[in-house]
């Protein structure tokens, strides 16, 4: 007769929640989350910003593009805790208003995207892009744009629209 193995024992369900105070699109937000938990679910579930999308969620579609202190992050890629405090832009951040961005106007203009699902990232992006100087030509635009996916294959539109952003276009 065959004796049962001994029962493993189970890890614990995790370390308890933490209050994280995000200050996402210019207002503040406490909310309660496991510190595994991603910055982009923390913006998708607990914010109910659904317009930072969840791709791959292994960092290399670009989908989850969000600015962090002005600076383009994967929001999959990092926790929640470790942005504390710090200023948080997500597309639904960008427009002032009924204004659009620039950028979000070029895309309109430009018919930079099919299905859209890339779009907030793809925008992101190019806002980061169009701040960091990084429009000199077609070929810079595009390396610097390289990690940002999209499936449908709208690059030549999407590059138009930095393009006429960069060249002071609205």
């Amino acid at each position: 007769m065959a004796t049962e193995p001994a029962a493993l024992a189970l890890p614990s369900a995790g370390p308890d929640e933490v209050a994280v105070t995000l200050q996402v699109n210019g207002e503040t937000h406490t909310v309660v989350v496991d510190p595994r938990t991603t910055l982009l679910d923390a913006l998708r579930e607990r914010l109910a910003l659904p317009g930072t999308k969840k791709g791959c969620d292994r960092g290399a579609c670009g989908a989850c593009t969000v600015l962090v202190a002005g600076q383009r992050i994967n929001s999959c890629l990092t926790l929640a805790i470790m942005h504390d405090d710090q200023a948080i832009t997500t597309i639904e951040g960008l427009a002032q208003g009924d204004d659009l961005h620039p950028v979000q106007a070029a895309f309109l203009e430009c018919d930079a995207f099919q299905c859209g699902y890339c779009t907030p990232g793809q925008i992101m992006s190019a806002v980061a892009l169009l701040d960091e100087g990084h429009t000199g030509s077609a070929a810079e635009i595009q390396e610097w744009m390289s990690g940002n996916i999209c499936r449908c294959g709208a690059y030549n539109h999407i590059l138009d629209a930095i393009q006429h952003v960069a060249q002071g276009g609205r």
